[in-house]
């Protein structure tokens, strides 16, 4: 590999996609049962809207698409998680060449991308609109520093696109951009980018990607804001200082568990040159050291300023991912000899990417050895397949809960699902038949029809003498011994 990133620095590139295609040919050879976020995508894929939920629409804007054009499966989810993943590397790369002299550092800064845990780790077990949101970050730091270097008026619009693609994709992205308008102003020869007339139409670009979701916020704003919100108010504090210490705490403990692998990667490769790499500085290093400490001061006032007391990680990444371009700037600035280097790093990143997703890949099945079921364990297919044998194919599905709706959304391709409960309806066509309500009975086979869908199929005129449930105890995939998963379903053939 240090050959061939010395006579063609684009092999990183193949490489980083190789690591993505395994990805995705590991996760569908697993199983086809689906993690919370995959369920979800599978299931809110069915229509287009302005707004979903408390995330913004463009990851699953993205998914609808491609529902549409090849068919709601798990491959189909997999590729577009992981085609994200890797033009967020290449972007990333494209970026880094921009504002680094040596050839050899783009494509360690690449690879450095690859060593936040919520990249190697995360992403691989369950994200969606992080994944959205890490691209638009790096399609807007390519744009935003090619605006910099060689401003035209494409980069502006591309810069543009870039941060409504961002607000699209994340609302905490808003940072990215204020923090890079902010970082720049100290920059004297480089303020006038700022101030160009070009970044009028970069705007207005940003405005017209952003204002259909805008109108839809506007109008259920409580809807789209208090998921967020509750999530970053977990833990309850009596007093400002309480509240306070907890929020600076749980911020402190994710930024420390975001950026330590990237870290120590960094600092193992490049041990003993701390004070050269720590005294030196680039214009470039200070630019993107400036929106780093930006984006964290921001979260770290947000924090304070809406009570929170948790914070996550993964709500970290998009400021945490330009930690790997600042200490390769840093290292250039250093002027760091990387012939000894290089193998080392390659070798580390090489280890944690793939040991991480060979564990990934194996809970589903070693898990099961010791009595211990995920997500992924829990028989859906064989669920539709004794469904559709015994029964038929269902043309509306009634599910109380998304982990079923988004999964049997996934097996019967062809009917329509929802959930009956107002934050989760979707307009679907409640006079379809023959239609299918099924739950999870925690192997209760006396257990009463959940309320939620007594009271759907009531007020669809389903008398309850016509609702009688049928059970079914299903193994686990990759279960062993007696072990079962319990269903109950009700069906309704006119």
């Amino acid at each position: 590999m240090l050959e061939a990133v010395n006579r063609r620095p684009g092999a990183v590139v193949l490489a980083v996609a190789g690591y993505f295609l395994l990805c995705i040919i590991l996760r569908v050879s697993v199983s086809s049962s689906l993690e919370i976020d995959e369920a979800e995508q599978a299931f809110l894929s069915q229509f287009l809207a302005l707004g979903y939920g408390p995330q913004p629409p463009f990851y699953n804007w993205l998914q609808y698409g491609l529902a549409e054009v090849i068919g709601t499966s798990l491959a189909t989810m997999t590729i577009l998680k992981n085609g994200l993943l890797f033009l967020c590397c290449l972007f990333y790369g494209l970026a880094a060449r921009l504002v680094l002299t040596d050839r050899r550092l783009p494509p360690i800064a690449m690879l450095g991308v690859l060593t936040l845990p919520p990249i190697f780790l995360l992403a691989q077990r369950d994200l969606s609109h992080t994944v959205a949101a890490l691209f638009a970050v790096s399609l807007f730091l390519y744009s935003f520093l090619k605006t910099l270097k060689r401003p035209s008026l494409f980069s502006y619009i591309l810069t543009g696109v870039a941060v409504g693609i961002g607000l699209m994709a994340k609302y905490n992205f808003v940072l990215v951009p204020v923090a890079a308008i902010v970082a720049v102003l100290p920059e004297r020869e480089l303020r006038a980018r700022i101030l160009d007339w070009r970044i009028l139409p970069a705007i207005a670009v940003a405005t017209l990607i952003v204002l259909p979701h805008a109108y839809w916020m506007l109008q259920n704003f409580g809807f789209a804001s208090g998921g967020t919100l509750n999530e970053m108010r977990e833990r309850e504090a009596e007093g400002f200082l309480l509240q306070a210490f907890y929020g600076v705490y749980s911020l402190g403990s994710a930024v420390i568990g975001g950026s330590l692998v990237p870290l120590l990667v960094f600092g193992l490769v490049f041990r003993g040159k701390f004070r050269a790499i720590w005294q030196a500085e680039s214009q470039w290093s200070r630019i993107i050291g400036r929106m780093l400490a930006l984006c964290l001061i921001a979260v770290l006032l947000v924090v304070l300023g809406v009570a929170a007391t948790h914070v996550r990680e993964k709500w970290l990444v998009l400021f945490l991912v330009l930690i790997p371009l600042y200490l390769c700037l840093k290292f250039e600035a250093a002027n760091i000899d990387l012939t000894d280097s290089l193998r080392r790093f390659f070798l580390l990143v090489l280890v944690i990417v793939l040991g991480a997703l060979v564990l990934v890949s194996a809970r589903a099945v070693v898990r099961p050895w010791f009595g211990d079921y995920s997500r992924l364990n829990i028989p859906y297919a064989a669920l539709a397949e004794a469904v559709a044998q015994a029964e038929g194919q269902p043309a509306l599905i009634l599910a109380n809960d998304k982990q079923i709706a988004g999964n049997l959304r996934m097996q019967f391709s062809g009917a329509q699902v929802t959930m009956p409960s107002p934050s989760n309806a979707l307009p679907v066509d409640m006079s379809k038949r023959p239609l299918l309500a099924v739950w999870h009975d925690d192997a209760q086979p006396e257990a009463p029809v959940p309320d939620l869908l007594r009271n759907a199929l009531s007020a669809l005129g389903i008398p309850d003498a016509a609702a009688a449930p049928r059970h079914l105890a299903l193994p686990y995939l990759y279960g062993t011994g007696e072990d079962r998963y319990s269903f109950s379903y009700i069906w309704v053939a006119e």
